[in-house]
């Protein structure tokens, strides 16, 4: 196995793999439903309206639930590369390709190899997955990244001043990424860590709050200042229900958008032991055997705290989702790289964990090839891409999905009901039309006898009236 070879640095070769392999994935995989879809589409709307204050779900229907970084780089990432899944997943590999050249410099200070932390992150499979989903989470979790470096390079490292800068910015960033969120993931373990490193005073003095705290302002508030005047509703929305009623409530009935993500209390663990492994099962063991000395070393307590408030947060709340544990995934790789040298079976290790990314690679690829991985790929791509050519109507039973709004470039409508299908069918002027499968039940038989079916998927078919 090439990570064995002596003649290439292997970290290196590795890494740059993985890059490829999700770059190739990024342009290869159609854009799925319902959430990523979803943020790409209000990307799309956005390039194309130049609004870039008012994030639209719809033509002129606000968005509320998120501020707009993400949509931002995506709009501008349309831009510059044209409107396609490698163009709105772009920035998210560049945000995480940025974070791994971000934390490199923790494995050299230790005489290690640049891109071990890089290696770890990049085996992991919910940071991986997140270096090409078009979500808010891999935004945020750069940004809870940049808050956490940036402090404690800000305290520690008297050379380089920008650091207490971009502790401000990261957190402005942070309040466009997802909201005040980044303030309740980085606040806690930075507070936790002062207090019993007894560091009120260092902190205080080294960086500038009074200019920090107007950068942060600077950064974020006129965005939410103009959306508020753009959209009345917005603020209260976003800030009391995204961030209160949610977490509070799975239920939550005033979510215009969402969808239930009712989850068992601490569900939040299953998914960090499930989506980071194999390393979340190599770091639980080296914290277990130095579990007397954890304390005493003010960067394992830095990075412990911030791998476990996340998670801790969550606990309580039954409302989240997986990526929800994107934030301490840099931790784990910086905790994983400060034990690198006690580790045992590395190359093992290394193995299991290359065999995951590698694996899903091959079985997409072989799926392709042998024209499965349309059929079970959850996207309306191809039903549009392939039919497009007949310059017909096309609709969407009772409800329109998010890729069929992204890959019609929004011009696909809604048949609402059978007395809306009725008055299509009477006008005998041919269209096609998206039914999902457990949903024909709902459609009038008589109707259905007029519809030809062209091509299905394991969800949907596309059907042609003509």
């Amino acid at each position: 196995m090439m990570f064995f070879s002596k003649k290439i640095n292997p970290y290196t070769f590795w890494v740059s793999i993985l890059i490829l392999i999700r770059a190739f994935l990024n342009y290869a995989i159609p854009l799925m439903d319902k959430t990523e879809a979803r943020y790409a589409e209000i990307a799309r709307i956005m390039a194309e309206t130049n609004n870039w204050t008012t994030l639209q779900i719809d033509y002129g229907v606000p968005f509320w639930a998120k501020p707009p970084l993400s949509t931002w780089l995506s709009a501008l990432s349309f831009n510059i590369f044209g409107v396609n899944e490698f163009a709105v997943r772009f920035p998210y590999l560049l945000l995480n390709i940025l974070v791994i050249l971000l934390i490199g410099k923790y494995a050299k200070r230790k005489g290690l190899d640049f891109l071990i932390p890089g290696l770890i992150l990049l085996t992991i499979p919910e940071f991986l997955l997140h270096t090409g989903v078009v979500s808010t989470d891999t935004a945020l979790a750069f940004c809870v990244t940049l808050v956490m470096i940036s402090f404690w390079e800000g305290i520690h490292n008297k050379a380089q001043t920008f650091w207490k800068y971009l502790f401000f910015i990261g957190l402005g960033l942070g309040l466009l990424a997802k909201g005040p969120i980044i303030i309740i993931l980085t606040a806690p373990p930075i507070f936790v860590w002062m207090v019993i490193f007894k560091q009120y005073k260092t902190v205080w003095k080294s960086l500038p709050w009074v200019l920090g705290i107007l950068i942060t302002a600077v950064v974020a508030i006129p965005w939410y200042y103009l959306a508020e005047q753009k959209t009345p509703g917005f603020f209260d929305y976003f800030i009391v229900g995204e961030h209160f009623k949610r977490f509070l409530s799975s239920g939550w009935k005033g979510d215009k958008y969402g969808f239930p993500k009712s989850q068992p209390m601490g569900m939040i663990w299953v998914f960090l032991f499930v989506f980071a492994i194999p390393w979340i099962q190599i770091l639980i063991g080296k914290i277990w055997k130095n579990k007397t000395n954890l304390i005493k070393n003010k960067w394992v307590a830095f990075l412990l705290f911030w791998f476990l408030w996340t998670p801790l947060f969550f606990t309580v709340s039954k409302s989240l989702i997986h990526p929800y544990i994107m934030p301490v995934m840099v931790p784990i790789a910086l905790l994983i790289t400060h034990w690198w040298e006690e580790i045992k079976h590395k190359k093992r290790i290394i193995t299991i964990a290359l065999t995951i990314p590698i694996l899903a690679f091959f079985i997409f690829v072989t799926a392709s090839l042998f024209n499965k991985s349309n059929y079970y790929i959850n996207s309306d791509k191809f039903f549009i891409e392939n039919n497009t050519d007949k310059n017909i109507p096309m609709y969407h039973w009772e409800n329109k999905s998010y890729s069929s709004q992204f890959y019609s470039k929004g011009t696909i409508k809604i048949i609402e009901d059978n007395a809306d299908l009725s008055k299509n069918l009477n006008s005998k002027k041919p269209f096609l039309i998206i039914i999902p499968h457990k949903k024909i039940k709902n459609i009038d038989k008589e109707s259905m006898k007029l519809l030809k079916e062209l091509e299905s998927n394991y969800k949907k078919s596309i059907y042609i009236f003509n």
